[in-house]
Formats: C-alpha cells, sequence, structure tokens
C-alpha cells in the first residue's frame, strides 16, 4: 500500500498541530515518527487514519484521494499507549474479532498462531481484568495484526509499560515487523526505541516534519541542530566554537583540529554525542580536563556529568564506571566524531560513515 500525505496542515482556531508538510511512507516498511510530546506525532497519525480531516492538504492511498474518507471505511488497524481491547470478551474473542468480521477461514487456527507469536497463547480463556498491561497490550497488538490491514498506526503503544516489559515487546516488535507485510508507523519519543525498531524515521519538533530517511541515516547525519536534539539520548553535548583555519576553538581556549575540509568559518555550535567520549586516549584525540559532577547507572551503562571549561559534558560508558564526585576526570575528544551546526543552525560536517541507504521520499514545506 503507498500512502501519500501533500501539503498537510492541521490547525485549530489560532493554534497549529501541524506545519504544512508532505510525506511518503515507504511501503510495507517501518516509520518511526519521532518527537517529543507535542512535536504532532499523534496529529499525524489521526490525519493518516482518518479520525480527523486535516486543515489544509490531501491524503492519498495507492493513488485515490482518501483525505475526506471516516476512518471506518479505510482499511487501518490501530494501537494506542492505553491497553484497550473488549472487556467482555476473552483473550481468544478479542484476537478472533477481526478474523470474524472478516468472515476468514480457520479462525482457531489464526488466532493461536498470533498468540503464540505474541507469547500470550496460554492466555487465551482469560479476561483483559485478569491480565497484566503487557499481557494486555500483547493482546491489542494481536487484535491488530489479526485485522490484516495494509496499513498499522502504532502510537506509543509501549510508553505505559515498565521497562523491562518495554525492552521485551521491542523486541518482538522488531521481529513481528520484519515478517509482515503491512506499511507500519509507529509513533516515539524515544531514540533508542527508534534504533531498535531500523526502517524509516521522520524526525517531527512542534508540529514541522524536520528530516526523513533510513533511519541510521537521520541518527548519523541530522540535517540539523534540531533534528540532533531531537535524536539523541543522552542529549548531544553542544558547545560554543570558532571555526578557522581547519581547527575549531571551544571555551577555555581548547583547540580541536578537524580532520578533512570544512569550508565555513566563524561562529558555530560543536556537537558531540555521549557515547563518543572516551577515558582513556586515542591518537589524535583532544583532552578535556574537568569534574565529576554526577555519575548515574541507567540500564547496563554508566552516565558521567563533568564540569570543565567547555561546559558540562556527558559521556556514556557501558558497564559500571566507579567515579566519586567532585573527583577530577580528564574525558577526550576524538576530532573524526565532532559535528558541526552553522550559525542557522544547519549541519554543515559530521563524522564519516559509508551508508548504503535507500532513497526516501519526504519534502519539509508544502
Amino acid at each position: 500500500m503507498q500512502l501519500r500525505l501533500e501539503g498537510i496542515a492541521q490547525q485549530a482556531g489560532s493554534q497549529a498541530y501541524l506545519y504544512p508538510m508532505s510525506l511518503t511512507p515507504v511501503p510495507g516498511a517501518v516509520t518511526i515518527l519521532l518527537g517529543a510530546t507535542q512535536a504532532g506525532k499523534t496529529s499525524l497519525m489521526r490525519v493518516m487514519a482518518g479520525l480527523d480531516r486535516p486543515s489544509a492538504g490531501r491524503v492519498e492511498v495507492d493513488g485515490i484521494d482518501v483525505t475526506g474518507m471516516p476512518v471506518r471505511e479505510r482499511n487501518v488497524s490501530m494501537v494506542y499507549q492505553q491497553f484497550i481491547n473488549y472487556p467482555s470478551m476473552t483473550v481468544f474473542d478479542n484476537i478472533a474479532s477481526p478474523l470474524k468480521l472478516r468472515r476468514s477461514r480457520d479462525i482457531d487456527g489464526q488466532v493461536r498462531a498470533l498468540a503464540t507469536r505474541l507469547h500470550i497463547e496460554h492466555l487465551l480463556e482469560r479476561f483483559p481484568a485478569e491480565l497484566s498491561g503487557g499481557q494486555q497490550q500483547r493482546v491489542a497488538l494481536a487484535r491488530a495484526l489479526a485485522k490484516g490491514a495494509p496499513l498499522m498506526l502504532l502510537d506509543e503503544p509501549l510508553v505505559n509499560l515498565d521497562y523491562k516489559l518495554r525492552e521485551e515487546l521491542r523486541e518482538e516488535l522488531t521481529q513481528l515487523f520484519a515478517h509482515g507485510n503491512a506499511t507500519v508507523i509507529y509513533a516515539t519519543t524515544e531514540p533508542a526505541e527508534a534504533l531498535l525498531l531500523g526502517g524509516y524515521t521522520a524526525v517531527l519538533d512542534a508540529g514541522e516534519l524536520l528530516q526523513y530517511g533510513p533511519t541510521p541515516e537521520v541518527f548519523h547525519y541530522p540535517a540539523s541542530l534540531r533534528v540532533a536534539r531531537a535524536f539523541s539520548d543522552p542529549p548531544m553535548n553542544l558547545m560554543a566554537g570558532n571555526l578557522l583555519a581547519g581547527a575549531v576553538t571551544l571555551p577555555g581556549g581548547v583547540v580541536v583540529p578537524l580532520p578533512g575540509a570544512v569550508e565555513q568559518g566563524g561562529t558555530v555550535t560543536v556537537g558531540v554525542r555521549a557515547g563518543a567520549l572516551r577515558l582513556d586516549a586515542v591518537p589524535g584525540s583532544v583532552p578535556v580536563a574537568g569534574r565529576v559532577a554526577l555519575a548515574e547507572l541507567s540500564g547496563s551503562d554508566t552516565f558521567v556529568h563533568m564540569d570543565s571549561p567547555v561546559g558540562n559534558l556527558v559521556a556514556q560508558f557501558p558497564g559500571v564506571v566507579d567515579l566519586e564526585l567532585g573527583a577530577p576526570l580528564t574525558l577526550h575528544l576524538d576530532p573524526a566524531q565532532l559535528y558541526l551546526f552553522d550559525a542557522d543552525g544547519m549541519r554543515i560536517h559530521a563524522p564519516s560513515r559509508p551508508l548504503k541507504v535507500a532513497p526516501a521520499t519526504a519534502e519539509l514545506g508544502a
């Protein structure tokens, strides 16, 4: 199924929820809508589904204008943040409901196959109220898959689950999407989720579509400072710098030579991801001395905050790193890992990373 959004905008009174944008998700693939709360993800999905009519623009499916077509007349399945299931039906009947509407054959076999894929085959005779949150969301996902719609919309489906359940379901969803034929649109606020699910990513911020393309390409080559901020967790370290003669000078007089030719000069914003800072020196790296402001364990990684002449830096290290608050610390900047953004916030330099990417279509504006 080919979905195309052309010049879509959404406004209610003086409040703009979506600014004019065009987007053509890759058919049969996963497209991640990535952005903070109120970035416009849900508004865009409601337009895609037919729940809301856009203030401007058109929605096409396989070349047919469906802008005014209500959701009940479209073949779309949706999974929401909340665990929406039919409370009076068993798990089996919840999953079977779209199959019965289609009058499918071998409903029992299809339900049990989906339940097995989502590890809820032992819960088929229970009711939703008897299930945990993760189990209920698995039921909602199974019912959405059972519908067999060519367009599946998932609006932050894991946000209400605890950390362990989110990790489990992310892995399962990656496998489910990899073996499906539907065009999947998946909204999330979490960059790590976008990277795990792969496919393609559309970055939204304050109702604007900033960039769309293969997920690794958008992550490694953010088009602007706004994209880099949206697609970094922990946030990308950003420093003011002055670019001159193939080197950038940071606050405190720290000079970092740049590999390759960067023709522009003047004031820039320098970015480095938390995972690119090192405790040990490598050839060509530049030391930055400071003191430990905070060390915290998150998942399997340690995040270290350091106060330094260039500003507060956040470094991410695998495993447990034991550091005392206030202790002196030196982090090492690898010049090959720096991003540069000009005075308008547009990227002018990024770390080299050979990528083989498929084309994606998006127009940033009407």
